[in-house]
């Protein structure tokens, strides 16, 4: 049938593409292959990247999951100091209720410390990034519910002032590094 277009009067002329012709129009209709990512910075004293198996990421996930940041933060808080022995009996009993009094703070510090983890984590899970403006919500949430066992309008207080608190210091951290 080809034959027959080829020497039938008034037949169009079967044109082929060459090579550089074929490329241009996939260039054109598609784009090139090499994406310019300036997020991925690879430095070539490393050696080759290396690809984590599934055991690293389960892993990794772990150590980045709300429930780890949040136990950590009240294991790291309540910390408290360690008791203080070979003193005389006055000082002794100062250190005991010194010890007593700032393993209070230690508890309740701990606690604000997961609850305020707790929040920024799942905060910045709900929003996919990570910025300043989690901490502030974060502070926000946590102080509001802290100061509402006074009443509302301490827990607005409370929400305001944790707020600008967790700001300044999320600021001090990211300018500082």
């Amino acid at each position: 049938m080809s034959t027959q277009q080829e020497t039938m009067p008034g037949a169009q002329e079967k044109r082929q593409f060459t090579h550089e012709e074929w490329s241009y129009l996939t260039r054109y209709f598609v784009g090139n292959n090499y994406r310019y990512r300036e997020n991925i910075i690879i430095p070539k004293t490393l050696g080759p990247v290396q690809i984590k198996t599934n055991e690293e990421k389960m892993v990794e996930g772990f150590f980045e999951s709300c429930f780890f940041k949040s136990l950590m933060s009240c294991v790291v808080g309540n910390m408290g100091p360690a008791s203080v022995s070979d003193t005389e009996q006055t000082a002794r009993q100062v250190f005991k209720e010194m010890k007593t009094t700032t393993l209070g703070y230690a508890k309740n510090f701990a606690l604000i410390g997961a609850l305020f983890s707790g929040i920024e984590c799942t905060i910045e899970s709900a929003r996919g990034k990570s910025d300043w403006k989690n901490g502030t919500y974060a502070g926000a949430v946590t102080g509001g519910l802290i100061g509402l066992r006074a009443g509302v309008k301490a827990g607005i207080f409370g929400a305001a002032g944790f707020a600008a608190f967790s700001t300044a210091i999320d600021y001090y951290m990211r300018s500082r590094f």
